[in-house]
């Protein structure tokens, strides 16, 4: 007997990845392993998608299950009664997915996984290159899986191979207005209560550098598509980082969406026993309270994420200085000893300016050598603190045209950044390699030159030509 079935709390994703499944698997049974959200329970209600055959579990032998397709799932965990037969001899699993490694993933003996924005793109990719044909029904059930996922191909997991999927469902007919009627629909006033109770508890935590947003809230009775809410919620207030708790009947659901390459939701929420992807992730916690349930997020939160930079990360220190009596002529020894091209002016560890390698040649050029430094220092200079985010950094040096920066704390030199140092860390963080999975070919990164090209000003690039 094959079965294709999917995680619980399923959606448009999981099932079109079902239906897709079904065009490679014909003879297998489509059944749910749990319950389904409001709008794919509202989908079945349509007269024009009732050519679906979906088998209730309960109907379902597992000991008569000799080949399982999952589709958009590979954790144990997530997939219901479907668990207890994972390890059956002789069992032979088939795992179409496109969410993230996790320890407790299951092993197939066949396995298609791609970080694709949704799984659907995946199957649909197989049944254009097998050349099986789709009716319009089909392909436009296969488009609202693609849909959902990407947000519409908006996300910013969305990925070539999706476009193409969506291209070539719509050659088949895929109507996009039953696409937009299922996926935009007006909150109902439970929905909208609910909202209104997140948008209230909104609470920003600093973790590791880190703004996160954490919002909470209980409700009477179940109600779905909360994911619908909580990105709402992140768009109305523009949050770049957001989780969100909500009791409903015996389970806290965790919801997760993150913009932040530091905030990985995925494995946040795979922390809390749940997965997702970078960017969108969720959970559901059992036999604790919405207190201890926000406890252990903040937990996991100060474990998991990255912690951003900051000035005093990639400041040099002690920094090499001048002091303000120092001669043009051993400014210039002291340049050519360390191979440096700009240096503080100090008196009594406060800095009083910047000297440059040029200004203290045409100095000499002109027969001042003897002429102390204080005279031709820049004084009109920008300085943050060691605990300026690089984004102050990168604004100050480059918004300013600065060689160096210095770091100044309770008005202390404690540190200089150069061009340098900035264009080093930038170069690294291009070096960080995108989330993937299976033989995907990362793209080639950017050369320094283009990186420069890329985001320095046009004048700014003149003059480090100059150097």
């Amino acid at each position: 007997m094959q079965v294709i079935t999917s995680h619980i709390n399923a959606d448009f994703d999981t099932l079109a990845s079902m239906l897709a499944a079904k065009k490679l698997y014909p003879d297998a049974v489509l059944t749910f392993p749990g319950s389904l959200e409001k709008n794919l329970r509202d989908f079945f209600e349509r007269p024009e998608f009732r050519f679906f055959e979906i088998e209730k579990i309960k109907n379902i032998k597992m000991n008569d299950i000799t080949q399982l397709i999952l589709v958009d799932i590979r954790q144990a965990t997530r997939i219901g009664k479907f668990a207890e037969i994972i390890n059956k001899q002789g069992l032979d699993i088939h795992i179409y997915d496109h969410h993230p490694k996790s320890p407790d993933d299951i092993h197939g003996s066949f396995e298609i996984t791609h970080p694709y924005g949704a799984t659907t793109t995946i199957l649909t990719l197989i049944i254009k290159e097998k050349g099986i044909e789709l009716a319009p029904e089909e392909a436009t059930v296969l488009m609202l899986g693609i849909y959902e996922d990407t947000g519409s191909l908006a996300f910013s997991s969305t990925t070539v191979q999706d476009y193409e999927a969506a291209a070539f469902l719509l050659s088949k007919g895929a109507n996009l207005n039953v696409v937009s009627d299922m996926i935009t629909k007006e909150l109902t006033a439970e929905q909208v209560s609910l909202l209104n109770d997140l948008l209230q508890s909104a609470t920003t935590y600093a973790i590791g550098g880190v703004d996160v947003v954490i919002v909470e809230a209980s409700a009477d009775k179940y109600m779905g598509d909360l994911a619908v809410l909580v990105h709402r919620l992140k768009d109305i207030e523009n949050i770049n980082c957001l989780f969100a708790i909500i009791s409903m009947e015996d389970r806290i659901h965790l919801i997760a969406r993150s913009r932040l390459k530091e905030v990985n939701a995925g494995e946040i929420a795979q922390a809390l026993g749940g997965g997702g992807h970078p960017t969108a992730a969720s959970a559901t916690l059992k036999g604790i309270t919405l207190i201890q349930a926000k406890e252990r997020l903040i937990a996991v939160l100060k474990d998991k994420i990255t912690p951003k930079k900051f000035a005093r990360d990639i400041m040099s220190s002690p920094p090499i200085i001048l002091s303000e009596n120092t001669f043009i002529n051993d400014a210039k020894d002291t340049f050519l000893r360390y191979g440096i091209n700009a240096a503080p002016v100090i008196r009594d560890n406060k800095v009083l300016g910047i000297i440059t390698r040029q200004v203290v040649e045409k100095a000499i050029f002109h027969g001042l050598k003897d002429v102390s430094v204080k005279e031709y220092m820049s004084t009109e200079f920008e300085a943050v603190p060691s605990a300026a985010s690089i984004q102050e950094v990168q604004d100050a040096i480059i918004g300013h045209r600065q060689r160096l920066l210095p770091v100044i704390d309770k008005d202390k030199l404690v540190g200089i950044i150069t061009r340098t140092d900035l264009l080093r860390l930038l170069h690294e963080e291009l070096k960080i390699e995108p989330y993937t999975t299976g033989e995907i070919p990362l793209r080639r990164h950017k050369t320094i030159t283009r990186l420069m090209q890329d985001r320095l000003p046009e004048k700014v690039l003149d003059i480090l030509r100059l150097i």
